[in-house]
């Protein structure tokens, strides 16, 4: 590929700085960076159950309720790209340790607010050092991990850590909550973001810099703006529906700006995203594929949190402990494919999580309105296995199909692609129990689209993600 050539090929990108055997072999990269990535997950879910009473001890509007919750979102999902180029500009490791002194201090920040205004500053900062850290994770795991097999275990473990920290978001949250109020729900993050800064600093070699790249803002600017005006549109779809003017002219504004985007990648010297990159069906459909299932997982995780707390009268302590089975079954999912990818490959890993999923979210559909919840374990427990189970073997795709030069590039745009599915399931998700005249119909119907969506990208993981000789052809 041309791309991959001149990459290659420039003066101004040195090799990679070998890591010491020890470091290779070591599970403190590993720890460093999914201490990161919990962190920045968690608080996506984490503040969910907190906010009636920070709005209440605030005297937070409901505008402002929103801007607590949304303003990280759209700042995260907005920034990502921006991240990946800085990261792959100025090294990977730097911007994640960048990313992770942000987080923490605008975590602190958060929990010291005094009043409403202040807090949604400092949860848009937040939001900021979230969008640093994650697409110099994968980079920087792919770095420190260069063997297949070593690699792909670190990436299922990474990934495990979004299903748990998206499910037991509600359950921490309710007990620090209930027990020593809303700001310990900012301040947790404080250790473990000083234990991850001292864990990449002294155990995550040094990432290469590619100074050739220089940032084109035009082009950041306006996938910024996309993606932003996207997420908004489709929060505000939930609470305001489909058909709303609010909603049409934001999506409306989004494409245009993804259009912009797309003309400016064309006449740049240094784009962000390569066209050539992007024609890579290993890449661009690994990123589908994460867009799918992650609209599927989190659709399921919030319609379930509704159906819990709404109609079963849970407490948000016994919402988390409800949606424990499919937490429980993500780590295990993550470290079976993670052992399994070598001999199998990534398709038929990506293949059989997507239909397991999918039977999962088809089986709670059909279990009637208003099942016993003994019935909805098992549905559960085969959403959450089969997301974590596909998810190693869609981001090994991602990661294998980008050259070194633009790892970070690579992991934000799969990170990119995977927000707006979560924002879509959960839009979509509420839009339905809204509107729907029986909302146990509402549920079934939104349980039934998940289903489809794992279904179509099992689909476009037969087409996708090389096979076993494939991947060690390319290699």
């Amino acid at each position: 590929m041309a791309f991959a050539e001149s990459a290659g090929s420039s003066d101004s990108l040195p090799s990679p700085e070998p890591a010491p055997r020890s470091e290779r072999r070591s599970w403190a990269p590993l720890l460093a960076v999914c201490a990161g990535y919990f962190m920045v997950i968690l608080d996506v879910t984490v503040i969910n159950v907190a906010v009636p009473v920070i709005g209440r001890e605030l005297a937070a509007s409901l505008t402002g309720i929103q801007w607590i919750t949304d303003g990280y979102t759209l700042v995260f999902a907005g920034f990502l790209l921006t991240g990946g180029a800085l990261g792959d500009r100025l090294g990977n490791r730097r911007i994640f340790c960048v990313g992770v002194a942000v987080f923490t201090v605008s975590s602190a920040a958060c929990a010291l607010a005094p009043n409403s205004p202040f807090l949604v500053v400092a949860r848009l900062v937040e939001g900021l050092g979230a969008a640093l850290i994650v697409p110099g994770s994968l980079a920087l795991l792919q770095q420190a991990y260069p063997s297949p097999a070593a690699r792909s275990r670190a990436f299922g473990l990474w990934g495990a850590m979004a299903g748990i920290a998206a499910s037991a978001g509600p359950l921490l949250g309710g007990l620090l909550v209930s027990t020593v109020g809303w700001r310990w729900v900012f301040l947790i993050n404080l250790p473990v973001g000083v234990a991850c800064l001292a864990l990449t600093l002294r155990h995550v070699a040094r990432s290469p810099r590619c100074y050739a790249r220089t940032p084109d803002w035009p082009a950041q600017c306006a996938v910024v703006t996309a993606v932003a005006l996207l997420t908004a549109a489709l929060n505000e779809a939930g609470r305001r529906g489909w058909s709303d003017p609010v909603v049409l002219a934001g999506a409306g504004l989004a494409v245009l700006a993804a259009a912009a985007f797309a003309v400016r990648e064309r006449l740049a010297r240094s784009p962000a995203l390569p066209p050539t990159l992007l024609r890579s069906r290993a890449l661009s459909g690994g990123a589908v594929i994460g867009l799918l299932f992650n609209f599927g997982f989190y659709g399921m995780v919030f319609t379930a949190s509704l159906e819990f707390q709404h109609q079963r009268g849970f407490t948000a302590l016994g919402t988390g402990l409800a949606l424990f089975p499919a937490v429980a079954m993500t780590m295990f999912a993550s470290v079976l494919s993670g052992r399994l990818s070598r001999r199998t490959g990534d398709r038929p890993l990506v293949i059989s999580g997507m239909l397991l999923a999918a039977s999962g979210l088809a089986g709670w559909a059909a279990a009637g309105a208003d099942p016993a919840y003994p019935l909805l374990v098992v549905p559960m427990m085969a959403a959450g296995f089969g997301t974590s189970f596909a998810l190693t073997g869609s981001t090994a795709t991602v990661m294998g199909a980008a050259p070194q030069a633009y790892s970070g590039a690579a992991s934000a745009l799969f990170n990119t692609t995977r927000q707006i599915g979560s924002a879509t399931g959960v839009a979509l998700g509420g839009s339905l129990l809204a509107s729907a005249t029986d909302y146990n119909a509402g549920l079934r119907t939104s349980m039934t689209i998940g289903a489809l969506a794992y279904l179509t990208a099992a689909g476009l993981a037969w087409r996708c993600v090389p096979a076993k000789s494939q991947r060690r052809a390319a290699t």
